[in-house]
């Protein structure tokens, strides 16, 4: 049952990092695609029907944490607590900004939130990548699975770790760089124009640093943890290198031939091969402690107990009918690309 769990949990944050993180990645590269107000209005258009319903899968793996693995929940939001409250804070400037940008026409007061947008987006997309990345690395765990981390200590990924070194920096750029190219092939795929050839170039350039720095963040994985990648005893690890290898591969060939569709689904691939093999390769651990192992958070020792994981199954699956329902209501409502007419 515990391992029934982890996988709902691996899936859940899975699809909300693919979804949520198109628009994170629009509000990262809208700066740039986007040169007068029409444009920038395209954007906004472009994720203004999903962005907030993209957000519940965040809510529900928080959720699902909370209940099926509670000492993980108390561990991991005591200890990550500041990290945590930025995030939050993030996650709301990005959310005023896009409902808030166009309430009033003053150059001012849409400049202020198109600047806000692209901020809370870029810090928001690398937290979340120094967020994996502290997972894979450890956390310094006591005996009772409480720890600390300070923002910073001395960047070096061992000994008196803080949340951000240079590991954690580099995943937090590969996340960076890997959500701007998924914002980039959405907003190919939905707008129209000179943003969406704006957006294309954008793209393609950003697919020839996501390449070499996501080969780079592996090798420092393998530095950092050795037990995360290692493949003895988890042979379907390698199911996953092909599936990044190859969603890159199709991506920039459906970049390159107008298959916009195409090129956003092989960037969804990508995403998923790479969180799916971050999932793999860290169970059965959960948070795994930087010094003595022994103290690591895992599913079994973490776990509710095999009386309330059961129970719950009864509710999970309905709950996540009826959100599968709204979505594809609302994905195929506002199918296409967007057109740009009225001010409102």
């Amino acid at each position: 049952m515990p391992t029934l769990w982890f996988c709902l949990l691996a899936l859940m944050m899975t699809v909300y990092v693919v979804l949520d993180g198109f628009d994170i990645g629009t509000g990262i590269v809208h700066w740039l695609v986007a040169r007068n107000d029409r444009d920038r209005r395209a954007v906004f258009q472009a994720i203004g029907p999903f962005w907030d319903g993209n957000e519940v899968w965040l809510l529900a793996a928080g959720g699902t944490l909370y209940f099926a693995f509670p000492v993980l929940y108390a561990s991991s939001f005591s200890g990550f607590y500041l990290p945590l409250m930025m995030v939050l804070w993030l996650l709301i400037l990005r959310g005023c900004s896009i409902e808030f940008r166009s309430h009033l026409p003053e150059p001012v007061w849409r400049t202020f939130f198109d600047f806000t947008f692209s901020f809370a987006s870029i810090l928001l997309a690398i937290f979340l990548g120094a967020a994996l990345a502290n997972v894979l690395r450890g956390v310094p765990l006591d005996e009772n699975a409480s720890f600390f981390e300070p923002l910073w200590t001395n960047f070096v990924p061992t000994g008196n770790t803080g949340v951000l070194d240079w590991y954690t920096v580099l995943a937090g750029v590969v996340s960076l760089l890997s959500l701007s190219l998924h914002g980039a092939t959405f907003l190919v795929m939905k707008t129209d124009g000179d943003v969406r050839e704006r957006s294309r170039r954008l793209a393609i350039r950003l697919w020839y640093a996501v390449l070499p720095l996501c080969l780079l963040a592996l090798i420092a994985t393998y530095y950092v943890r050795p037990p995360a990648v290692v493949t003895a005893h988890k042979p379907v690890l390698w199911l996953f290198p092909p599936v990044v290898v190859a969603s890159l591969a199709i991506e920039w060939w459906a970049l390159r031939q107008n298959k916009d569709a195409l090129a956003f689904y092989s960037s969804c691939g990508y995403l998923v091969g790479v969180l799916g093999g971050a999932a793999v390769a860290m169970y059965p651990y959960l948070l795994p402690d930087s010094v003595h192992l022994e103290h690591s958070l895992t599913i079994y020792n973490s776990a509710s107990s095999p009386y309330a994981l059961r129970v719950a199954l009864w509710w999970w699956p309905l709950g996540m009918a009826l959100a599968i329902a709204w979505f594809t209501i609302v994905y195929r409502s506002f199918r296409g690309r967007v057109v740009v007419e009225e001010e409102h």
